[in-house]
C-alpha cells in the first residue's frame, strides 16, 4: 500500500461522509435559519419554537434521503470489501 493509495482511500472516505450527512445537515441549517428570522421579524423568543420544527424536519429528511445514503453507503462498502486484495499487495 502506498502513500497515494491510503491518501485515496481516505479522500473517497471523507466524501461519502459528508455525502451522506449534508442532506441532513442542510436541512436542518434552512429551516434553523427560517425559524431564526421568523422569530426576529416577530420577535418571539420561545426555544421550543426552534427545536420542535428542526427535529421534524430532520426526521422526515433522513426518511426521504434514507435510500439514496443506504445505497451509497452499499456501493462504497462494497467497493471497500472487493479491495481488500489490492490493499494487501
Amino acid at each position: 500500500m502506498t502513500p497515494e493509495f491510503i491518501t485515496m482511500i481516505g479522500k473517497e472516505t471523507i466524501w461519502v461522509v459528508l455525502m451522506v450527512a449534508a442532506p441532513i445537515l442542510a436541512s436542518g441549517m434552512i429551516i434553523g435559519l427560517a425559524i431564526s428570522l421568523f422569530q426576529a421579524v416577530t420577535q418571539i423568543q420561545e426555544m421550543t419554537l426552534t427545536f420542535v420544527p428542526k427535529i421534524v424536519v430532520v426526521m422526515v429528511s433522513l426518511l426521504f434521503f434514507a435510500p439514496w445514503m443506504m445505497e451509497l453507503l452499499i456501493n462504497y462498502t462494497t467497493q471497500m470489501i472487493t479491495s481488500i486484495p489490492d490493499f494487501i499487495r
